[in-house]
């Protein structure tokens, strides 16, 4: 299962309560269904526990039953199943209870005074995700979008969102108005909002997951380049150092610069600072650095 799929089963599991955040919670799925009109109602999902909550929520929020709704079997799995409510005194009592007028054209928008309360503000939310929600599995990328028909209430969900801290982001696609987010920070807040919090947590440890297999290239990057550096330096100190050998030069230097390059020839795997221990007494790094800068200087004159 997709973590879409996921988010919205666990989501499915809170439980049914508070009459105003029912009443809110449906209001967010039809504003955000596949048709919510004065002459018909039409919710097409493909998850069975969705399905399941859908009349129970339904029944609580306006005291309706669907026309049309599957079996309870739900059919073939992963299948869509659709509910339907045709019945014209039952769109009219739904539509009055939220605020619209039954007998004019249905102009859909936000009613604010239905999400005032923070709980039924959560609620709407949630009932958006259910019907036109969706999120990316954070192991690929951070994306959370809510698409609808309705470009007044997409405008106005882009309003609400950012009233509540929400620095979301809208574009047309197909026909249809996604309000989305990108950054985790801010997903992982809205997924806690609308109750599924083991959903956000999986974001963020996928984000924590993430940002240490990242570190850690990073770390393995940067001891690469160093261990290349290194051994282009020891190969080049190696080649000075010979190349007094050969004109006869290294004897006539300092007793402290002849045993540097004996040590260097002997050993042209080690760094500076395993090199420096090696000397009888030890030197510093920074000491056998100037030894060593010294031969390469004298080996460029010759």
């Amino acid at each position: 299962m997709s973590f879409s799929f996921d988010t919205k089963n666990e989501l499915c599991r809170l439980p049914v309560q508070k009459l105003c955040c029912a009443r809110a919670e449906a209001y967010g799925i039809l504003l955000y269904c596949h048709t919510f009109s004065a002459s018909e109602v039409r919710i097409i999902t493909a998850n069975e526990n969705l399905a399941a909550r859908l009349p129970r929520l339904f029944q609580r929020a306006f005291d309706v039953r669907f026309d049309r709704q599957p079996e309870p079997s739900g059919g073939e799995p992963g299948g869509k199943m659709v509910f339907q409510i045709h019945a014209q005194k039952k769109l009219d009592h739904m539509i009055n209870l939220l605020g619209y007028e039954p007998r004019q054209n249905l102009a859909l928008h936000i009613n604010f005074a239905m999400v005032e309360e923070d709980c039924c503000r959560a609620a709407f939310l949630r009932g958006c995700f259910f019907a036109g929600g969706s999120v990316t599995d954070p192991l690929k990328h951070y994306h959370l979008e809510l698409t609808s028909s309705h470009l007044q209430a997409s405008r106005e969900l882009g309003a609400l969102l950012r009233e509540s801290g929400y620095q979301s982001k809208g574009m047309s696609r197909n026909g249809s108005f996604v309000t989305y987010f990108k950054q985790s920070h801010q997903i992982e807040d809205f997924l806690t909002l609308i109750g599924a919090p083991v959903a956000a947590m999986k974001l963020m440890s996928a984000k924590l997951e993430k940002d240490l297999r990242n570190d850690v290239n990073r770390r393995l990057n940067c001891d690469s380049a160093n261990l290349d550096k290194a051994v282009e330096a020891a190969r080049s100190q190696g080649e000075a150092i010979r190349k007094l050998q050969a004109a006869g030069r290294l004897i006539e230097l300092p007793d402290k610069l002849q045993q540097t390059a004996a040590l260097r020839l002997e050993y042209p795997e080690l760094t500076l600072s395993e090199l420096a221990e090696e000397f009888d007494p030890p030197v510093t790094k920074s000491c056998l650095n100037h030894r060593l800068r010294k031969l390469v200087e004298l080996a460029e004159e010759l």
